[in-house]
């Protein structure tokens, strides 16, 4: 009884031990998963602001949020999961290799046969099934990147009856997603029969060598009945790898996409020194200016144009000629090829390009609003903003009235998807945006195309205002818009055709005549119908 005694608490002991490890275990595991994660979380957002703006012209919002939100995820639960099993796992097999040897270093090498074998197998079966699982993360980021387009315009979809093409085309990107997932899991899936079978044939060879040894008197039965046990043990935790094999394979598969990403080529760095943005005085002047989104084909051919302080430039022309492009280069979303563009003497390429753009503010044709108060996102431009300085932008936006009558003013909760607040409304509270941040140089991209005749006439006395001294880039299609500007670029084909002011270039009776005037009939076409339907 003292024997056992000793026994019992033994075993009571190693049971508290083991359970205090566990519990160590699992709370290390999960410390580190997450702080992985958040820090992968952290890193993924630094790059998205770090990466080029053509990084996202050949990629979807869904492909990049997959990244941010699938394969961070399948890493976070599959590495908690599956590193704990290994750990576990390669402890098991230690220390019941230490018993084995104890017993029988002969039947010890019988059993460790079947790790090489079984290494070949799984390494065989992982050759062909890890593409699948890339394969899997990618199309899985594709249906993401489809879902997110259908319900961001899911209006347009039902205006045009286009729900069962957009099924069908659903269906095709699911397809293939159950393509590779059924292709990776069932591949993955073989592991654990072929490493059972394997050791099924050890536990054989076991069993035989063991009656070998114990006839010629060199073990006993006791002993090779113990060995048989931790045999099967031995076996277990191998066993347990190959079924989590399936988790280590899409763990990789998501890391492999996450570092990929991580690894993207960012913007390049060519600020010299600190420019101090508060004396720059608006002075402009593009020389010589080449780009393309694509090396092999220019849209800018050799733009040419010296802007001086406080004056308003508008640039017209047709459909893709370049205008907007123009713009972007000016805030350095994209460099240009060869040429250069200088504010106040200093080329933008040496700014910083956060200080850069701080001196331009822009309202452009799409209105973007994000999830939070009326103030927050007037605010948004100049966070340390008082409430009185968000009313009078505001009022001098026009859009003071509109607010005062949502329910809760200007702490209404608004986003871009709002119902109640119309295309106009958002247009002039990007406005407002805008007038707020009180910058140098003025970017107007279309900035009143979503706004009815009565309350553009408002805008544009607000707008004359706030250019008052400022540089002002204004991208128009309605030429009726533009007549008081300073200057006009003409622009065709990526070059600037002819430049002037409104009179001198009717006068010139050019390609800025033609497109005025086949406006203005197409104006008065559509007024004489309104007049004769009413």
């Amino acid at each position: 009884m003292a024997k056992l005694d000793g026994i019992a608490l033994t075993l009571i002991a190693l049971y508290i031990i083991s359970a205090l490890f566990s519990f160590v275990q699992g709370f290390t595991m999960t410390t580190v998963t997450q702080k992985i994660t958040y820090k992968l979380r952290n890193d993924i957002a630094i790059k998205i602001n770090k990466l080029p703006m053509k990084y996202f012209d050949k990629k979807t919002n869904g492909e990049v949020l997959s990244v941010i939100t699938n394969d961070i995820d399948t890493l976070s639960m599959n590495l908690n999961q599956s590193i704990t099993q290994i750990i576990t796992s390669v402890c098991t097999i230690i220390g019941i290799l230490v018993m084995m040897l104890s017993i029988s270093w002969q039947m010890t090498l019988i059993s460790l046969v079947i790790l090489p074998i079984t290494a070949v197998l799984v390494k065989f079966i992982v050759s062909k099934s890890q593409k699948y699982f890339v394969r899997q993360q990618d199309y899985l980021g594709h249906v993401n990147g489809q879902v997110e387009e259908i319900y961001g315009g899911l209006n347009i979809v039902k205006v045009f009856n286009a729900e069962g093409k957009v099924t069908n085309d659903f269906e095709k990107a699911n397809d293939e997603l159950y393509k590779s997932a059924w292709k990776s899991q069932f591949l993955s899936g073989l592991m654990h029969p072929i490493t059972n079978f394997i050791a099924n044939i050890g536990y054989v060879g076991v069993a035989v060598a063991g009656g070998y040894l114990a006839v010629s008197g060199t073990i006993t039965v006791g002993n090779i009945q113990s060995f048989i046990q931790y045999n099967r043990q031995f076996t277990q935790p191998i066993n347990q790898i190959a079924q989590i094999s399936s988790m280590l394979q899409a763990m990789a598969a998501a890391a492999e996409r996450i570092f990929e990403f991580l690894e993207e080529p960012e913007e390049v760095i060519t600020a010299k020194g600190n420019i101090d943005t508060s004396k720059l005085k608006g002075n402009v002047e593009f020389k010589h200016v080449k780009f393309g989104y694509d090396p092999d084909k220019m849209i800018i051919n050799d733009f040419n144009a010296d802007v001086k302080e406080g004056q308003k430039i508008a640039i017209v022309g047709p459909t893709g000629a370049g205008k907007t492009t123009m713009v972007k280069l000016l805030m350095r979303f994209y460099d240009v090829n060869s040429g250069e563009i200088d504010v106040d003497g200093h080329n933008v390429k040496d700014f910083d390009r956060g200080e850069l753009r701080k001196i331009f503010g822009m309202v452009l044709q799409d209105t973007w609003l994000f999830g939070g108060t009326v103030k927050d996102n007037i605010k948004y431009s100049k966070e340390d903003a008082t409430d009185t300085e968000v009313v009078e932008a505001a009022k001098a936006a026009h859009v003071h009235h509109f607010i005062k009558t949502l329910p809760n003013g200007y702490n209404s909760m608004i986003n871009e998807e709002s119902t109640n607040i119309s295309a106009g409304q958002k247009q002039l509270l990007t406005i407002a945006r805008v007038i707020l941040a009180n910058p140098k140089i003025l970017i107007l991209d279309e900035a009143t195309s979503s706004i009815d005749t009565r309350t553009e006439i408002q805008i544009q006395s607000a707008m004359d205002n706030l250019m008052k001294g400022r540089t002002s880039f204004i991208i128009a299609h309605r030429l009726s818009t533009i007549k008081n500007a300073d200057l006009i670029l003409v622009m065709n084909h990526g070059d600037i055709v002819e430049q002037g002011t409104h009179e001198e270039l009717l006068a010139k009776n050019g390609f800025y005549a033609d497109l005025y005037n086949s406006q203005f009939e197409v104006e008065e076409r559509i007024d004489f119908e309104s007049l004769k339907n009413n």
